[in-house]
């Protein structure tokens, strides 16, 4: 557990030959000190770790940013066939339940009549617990849709099985089930809306991620509408949920968009963009830019191409300072191919395109849910409504800088809204956010434009043509992208009992073992 604590200066007693005194008792206390932690600082604390660890170069870039084939390696293909380091799986499981804690905490906080009084100095009481259930929502969110059954924790649902969180008594939780988990994000959510007083805001300082009760309200209704859409058909009440956050108010435009910005230096930078100081293992996929340019899809030649990726041949010092170029020419873009055996890595690696400037910079925002993605949602609400999907490519494009010129030539050239189509631009829009990428795969099916295991691909060759290759997947009767992720090893050794009932219970520990939401 974390805390925010001033450590007193060392002690010190007068010692005479008449006597001498230890007064422990009487010992100054600094009056500017706490013994609880501020609320907002143990928040934005969580918050950073939390996007500081799902969006690194470790549980992102090697893992679902590849497999849904946004990135793909430049020399450890390993990773992109499905190898994945199990260390990964160990650490995303341990700094969730860490960050889980300290939200906890500030409910705990400001629950608990001997410190509640005190927490209503930083901010309404009801706010912070709000926004501290609906953060809890998505790290168990991001738990559930990696590993399935999980240990969980509970603000309002005392359920004998959810026992996560309470180290004073649970060393060795149960996993509950998933469909339990679900059904009380689902609730959790609703309930954090409905206790939010928008008039007011959510920290009377230090609040970087919402501001306002009102953001925070549309925050827990879209969230929930993104995961009543998952679970719908197979957790009872999930329609009633979408229906009921729509009309409870969800996110109305790019100002609602809620993301994490680092700061502009090189002390609290984003993380990704410190990982490629150091490291330059990751270009922008060829599977991704083959779809922007017009060749995979339905889709022509798409103008965030020149936002999301750097010209070919670009000095790495020139992303890192922000003086790479831009360029509006497809021909500058290739794409790393996707799945390469690493021998044929470094033949492909020189031609292979960085990321952007506008996400390899120091103050980048990590989104956690975008306007942009409500309207794609909306739009399968609405029976693949052809106003929603058309608002959430024009609200992408926008939150990316393109042309309003460009914008409406794009916009005027879509094919009309179908599952297909909507769900395509859904993964566009959902670009650097891989771990809903990923569930949304594995939930429709779409895109349909990634390379699977079995198929072939083209790379370049020296003469100037190209050659193709087999995309061979290094995990055994994985035919497509994995399901979910192993169980960890620390967790099969520490709690074995619960983890063998769990793998037991989901249909085996492996990784082609389907969500029960999973109907690709």
């Amino acid at each position: 557990m974390k805390k925010i604590v001033l450590i007193l200066s060392t002690l010190a007693a007068t010692f005479t030959f008449t006597g001498c005194s230890d007064k422990f008792d009487e010992i100054d206390i600094n009056p500017n000190s706490t013994e609880q932690a501020l609320t907002y600082g143990l928040f934005n604390s969580a918050n950073k770790e939390l996007m500081d660890n799902t969006r690194d170069q470790w549980q992102s870039a090697r893992i679902t940013l590849p497999w849904v084939q946004y990135s793909a390696q430049r020399a450890y293909t390993e990773e992109d066939r499905y190898q994945y380091r199990l260390s990964t799986g160990v650490s995303l499981w341990s700094f969730s339940y860490r960050v889980a804690q300290d939200y906890k905490n500030i409910i705990d906080l400001n629950t608990d009549p001997a410190t509640k009084t005190k927490m209503a100095i930083y901010g309404p009481t009801e706010n912070q617990i709000a926004a501290s259930r609906v953060m809890l929502s998505y790290v168990f969110l991001t738990l559930a849709d990696s590993f399935g059954d999980i240990p969980y924790y509970s603000y309002a649902n005392k359920d004998a099985d959810f026992q996560a969180l309470n180290v004073n008594s649970q060393l060795q939780p149960k996993f509950a089930s998933q469909q339990k988990v679900y059904a009380d994000i689902l609730k959790e959510l609703k309930e954090a809306s409905e206790m939010v007083d928008e008039t007011k805001v959510v920290f009377n300082q230090g609040d970087v991620l919402f501001g306002s009760g009102e953001k925070l309200k549309r925050f827990a209704n879209s969230l929930r509408l993104r995961v009543a859409t998952r679970v719908k058909g197979v957790v009872p009440g999930a329609e009633a949920h979408i229906q009921n956050a729509i009309a409870s108010g969800v996110m109305q435009s790019n100002d609602d968009n809620v993301g994490l910005s680092y700061e502009n230096n090189l002390i609290n930078p984003a993380p990704l963009f410190n990982d490629f100081r150091t490291r330059s293992d990751f270009a922008i996929s060829k599977t991704f830019v083959d779809l922007l340019k017009g060749n995979k899809g339905n889709f022509g030649l798409d103008p965030r191409l020149f936002k999301f990726a750097t010209p070919k041949g670009t000095p790495k010092a020139q992303i890192l300072d922000g003086s790479a170029p831009e360029s509006n020419d497809p021909a500058d873009f290739n794409g790393m191919p996707y799945g390469i055996p690493s021998s044929l890595a470094p033949s492909q690696a020189s031609s292979a395109n960085f990321f952007s400037k506008n996400i390899l910079k120091s103050n980048y925002t990590e989104i956690l849910m975008e306007y942009s993605e409500v309207q794609f949602l909306l739009a399968e609400a609405n029976g693949w409504s052809q106003t929603n999907y058309v608002n959430g490519v024009r609200a992408s494009m926008e939150r990316w800088g393109v042309a309003t010129a460009d914008i409406n030539s794009y916009v005027a050239s879509l094919p009309a809204a179908s599952k297909e189509n909507v769900l395509t631009q859904k993964y566009i829009t959902l670009f650097m956010q891989p771990y809903e990428a990923w569930a949304e795969y594995r939930r429709t099916g779409y895109p349909n434009t990634l390379l699977l295991p079995g198929q072939t691909g083209t790379l370049n060759v020296a003469s100037g043509g190209v050659t193709t290759y087999t995309f061979n997947s290094l995990i055994a009767g994985l035919t497509d992208l994995p399901k979910r992720l192993f169980y960890p090893t620390s967790v099969q050794t520490l709690n074995t009992v619960n983890y063998q009932a769990a793998a037991a219970a989901i249909g085996g520990d492996k990784m082609d073992t389907k969500l029960i939401w999973d109907n690709n």
